[in-house]
């Protein structure tokens, strides 16, 4: 077992969802730090995108790196790189958001590749933008998450692109010579439902992007059924495009919108803003419904996502159902869609009395009151 090994084998996904077939790094971890080893020049500082939960970081830190400057998308990737830190007694890194000042000067950036194109363009645009012209760039992932597009698509931000030899079932993209294309993000598009127009903006780590996923639309469908209420929550807002449609429908509401996600955060905040509803809509990033007073809200729309990362788990669906359960109010209603064949019922049965408002093969639609 190698020094790596060891410290890999200490981390913990806290307070990420922990379950014996999740872990919190993988072998495309190792390999983006061996071939930041190969460059064969000290580390000094390093950019870090895209950690999970602190492989990355703290392989570069415990590797030579002086310093780190990190993003990550998901506030429980940030407080596990944090834990891991502190039970490994490594320091010496710095969070950031997605912005210029993450890749400011930058000349050697380590990536955990997005499996969304999007989120891999906006990444890779302001590294060419941003970065030192001398910066290389060491983007990794499990083989079976990444296609031929991931290449043409650094291809447009860096002269130079190849990938390495595949090991464990993992690969990574070299990427050098910044073109400075210019950013282009967030991006957005216009969707309308009867009379009403909806302009959905996102940033490209945010699920489903610009569009409207079909779990929202089923949703959405039934807003006029929803009850009355001064206040709202927006639950893993996502793009925003729930809290957003429901304040348009309702000028008198208020719209608290929370993600673990902050591409999801910002998106929501532009999506707002975009309609006419930033004055009445307020987006945080958050696990959950931290901050949320127990048995105070009216009113809470939920989409879960029924993945973990790359695998199908309902981890997630699990903790926002609770913690939804614990905020409501007397008398308060969650409304709530999810695919069909997943059995999230007898979870919405267990924080109040659960009515089912639509069924079809994909997706139910239920309305639970405590």
């Amino acid at each position: 077992m190698t020094d790596r090994d060891a410290l890999f084998g200490r981390l913990r996904r806290w307070p990420d969802v922990e379950d014996p077939t999740l872990q919190a790094h993988d072998a495309s971890d190792a390999l983006i730090l061996d071939e930041a080893a190969k460059l064969q020049r000290e580390l000094g500082e390093v950019v870090v995108i895209g950690d999970r939960h602190g492989a990355l970081t703290l392989g570069a830190l415990d590797a030579g790196a002086t310093s780190v400057r990190v993003h990550q998308d998901l506030v429980v990737a940030e407080r596990a790189l944090v834990a891991n830190a502190a039970e490994l007694g490594l320091e010496g890194f710095a969070h950031h958001r997605l912005d210029a000042s993450l890749v400011d000067g930058a000349t050697l950036v380590l990536l955990q590749l997005p499996r969304s194109l999007d989120a891999l363009d906006e990444i890779a645009e302001l590294i060419a933008t941003h970065a030192d012209e001398r910066v290389r760039v060491i983007a990794g992932g499990r083989v079976k998450h990444m296609s031929m597009s991931m290449n043409a698509l650094l291809a447009r931000s860096f002269k130079h692109v190849h990938a390495s030899l595949g090991w464990r079932k993992s690969r990574v993209l070299h990427a050098e010579a910044p073109l400075r294309p210019g950013i282009s993000w967030p991006r957005s598009r216009t969707h309308r439902f009867g009379d009403t127009s909806l302009t959905v903006v996102a940033h490209g780590a945010a699920f489903a992007g610009t569009g409207i996923d079909i779990g929202a639309q089923t949703l959405l469908q039934h807003l006029d059924a929803m009850p009355d209420a001064s206040h709202a929550i927006d639950l893993a807002c996502g793009t925003g495009v729930l809290g957003t449609a429901l304040a348009l429908a309702r000028p008198g509401l208020r719209v608290r919108s929370t993600d673990a996600s902050a591409a999801a955060v910002a998106s929501t905040i532009a999506t707002a803003a975009t309609n006419g509803v930033a004055d009445r809509i307020t987006a945080t990033q958050a696990d959950g419904l931290e901050g949320v007073p127990d048995a105070s809200a009216q009113l809470i729309l939920l989409n879960p996502p029924f993945h973990v990362g790359a695998a199908v788990h309902t981890g997630i669906a699990e903790r926002l159902i609770a913690d939804a359960g614990r905020a409501l109010a007397p008398g308060g209603e969650l409304w709530c869609v999810f695919n069909s064949p997943l059995g999230y019922r007898p979870l919405l049965d267990r924080i109040g009395e659960t009515r089912q408002v639509s069924r079809n093969a994909k997706f139910t639609v239920t309305a639970t009151r405590r």
